[in-house]
C-alpha cells in the first residue's frame, strides 16, 4: 500500500492549528530567520508570508542580516516587505514575530535582545533540533520535515490555501537548497511528492536550478579556488578541511552567501566522514562549518563549541585565532570520530 504522502502528521496538524489560532484577520506579522538567512529560511518567511496574505494578515521580513542577492526573486516575486534595515525598530510595527528555521534565539544575532524582551513570545516553525534557548514557547517543529518549507507546505494544507505559482516557488526553494538538490540523507519520498506537487503548481525545475545553482559571479569561483588550495586530509580519521582566510570575500567582491556549498567539497573525497570549513572573520572570531556523512553527528560536535544544526550539517562561532581554533575543534573532531570506526 503506497501511503499519502501528503497527509498532515497528526502532531503537525495540531501544532499548526494551534500556531493558526494566534493569529487573526487584520493582524500585522513580523517574519525572521537566522543570521546570514539561507534558502530554506529565505524561502519558507516567502512563503509564509504569502500564506498569511490570503487570510487578510500583512506580513514583512526583519532578519537579522541583509536578504541574500541570490533569493532576491523571492521578495520581488511574492511583492514582500523587507525591513530587515530598520533592525530591531521594525518589530515594534507587528502585532506578532514568527521565527523560521531556528531553535535558538542566539541565531536571531542583533535581534535576539530585541526578542527576548516582545511582550509575547514569537511563534515558531522549526526542523532543527532543540537549541538551549528556544526563541518562543508555541511550536511548530519535526526534526524528520526536510526543510522548515516542508512545514510551510503543511501550514499550507491546514490553511486551505492557494499554492500560487510565487508560494510554490519559495516552498521549493527551501526544500532543494536545504537537501543539497535533493541529494542528502534529509531528502525523504514525502520530500519528493511534495516537490511533485510543487512542479504542479507552476515551479520550473530547470529555472530553479539556473537562479541557484548556474548564476554565480566569477568571484565565486575564485574563492572556490583559494579556499581549496587550503585542504588538508587526516584520513586516518576521516577528516578533511579548508579554510577562508580573513579578508578574502572582500577581496573577490564576494558575500557570505556564497560560502554555501564550500564544505561539500571536502566532504566529497572518499573516506571523509567529517569535513570542516574555517572562515577567520576577524577580530578573534572563527566560523566552523561541519558537513558529516554516515552515523558521524556533527551536531553533537558542534554544540561542543556552543554551536548546533542539523545531524549532518552544522556550524559553531568560537573565540581565537585560527591557528587557535583549527588545533581546538581539530582535536575535539578526532576525538569524535574515532579512528576507522
Amino acid at each position: 500500500m503506497i501511503p499519502d504522502f501528503f497527509a498532515v502528521p497528526a502532531g503537525r496538524r495540531a501544532d499548526i492549528e494551534r500556531l493558526l489560532a494566534e493569529l487573526s484577520t487584520g493582524q500585522t506579522v513580523a517574519l525572521s530567520t537566522h543570521i546570514n538567512s539561507d534558502g530554506d529560511g529565505c524561502g519558507s518567511e516567502a512563503a509564509l508570508a504569502g500564506l498569511l496574505a490570503q487570510r487578510g494578515i500583512r506580513a514583512f521580513i526583519v532578519n537579522p542580516t541583509p536578504w541574500p542577492a541570490m533569493f532576491r526573486y523571492l521578495l520581488d516575486e511574492g511583492g514582500i516587505d523587507d525591513r530587515s534595515a530598520k533592525g530591531a525598530k521594525a518589530l515594534a510595527g507587528a502585532d506578532r514575530l514568527i521565527v523560521l528555521d531556528i531553535s535558538d534565539v542566539k541565531r536571531l544575532g542583533a535581534l535576539a535582545d530585541a526578542v527576548r524582551a516582545l511582550p509575547k513570545p514569537p511563534l515558531v516553525i522549526d526542523h532543527h533540533l532543540p537549541g538551549d534557548e528556544p526563541p518562543g514557547t508555541l511550536h511548530v517543529t519535526d526534526i524528520t520535515a526536510c526543510a522548515t518549507g516542508e512545514l510551510i507546505f503543511d501550514v499550507a494544507q491546514v490553511m486551505g490555501a492557494e499554492l500560487t505559482p510565487a508560494i510554490a516557488t519559495a516552498i521549493y526553494t527551501a526544500m532543494v537548497t536545504d537537501t543539497g538538490g535533493f541529494r542528502f540523507s534529509n531528502t525523504s519520498p514525502r520530500c519528493h511528492a511534495v516537490a511533485a506537487r510543487l512542479l504542479g503548481a507552476g515551479v520550473d525545475p530547470e529555472a530553479m536550478y539556473r537562479r541557484i545553482y548556474a548564476s554565480v559571479p566569477r568571484g565565486r569561483l575564485e574563492l572556490i579556488r583559494d579556499a581549496l588550495a587550503t585542504l588538508q586530509v587526516d584520513a586516518a580519521h576521516g577528516l578533511a578541511w579548508v579554510e577562508i582566510e580573513s579578508g578574502l570575500l572582500e577581496k573577490h567582491g564576494v558575500s557570505a552567501e556564497d560560502l554555501d556549498g564550500v564544505a561539500e567539497y571536502p566532504r566529497s573525497i572518499e573516506g571523509t566522514r567529517l569535513a570542516l570549513l574555517f572562515r577567520d572573520l576577524g577580530h578573534g572570531k572563527v566560523k566552523v562549518s561541519f558537513r558529516s556523512t554516515g552515523v558521524v553527528d556533527s551536531n553533537a560536535l558542534a554544540r561542543q563549541f556552543g554551536g548546533g544544526g542539523h545531524a549532518k550539517a552544522s556550524g559553531a562561532l568560537i573565540t581565537g585565532s585560527m591557528d587557535t581554533v583549527r588545533a581546538l575543534v581539530l582535536a575535539a573532531a578526532r576525538e569524535h570520530v574515532g579512528v576507522g570506526a
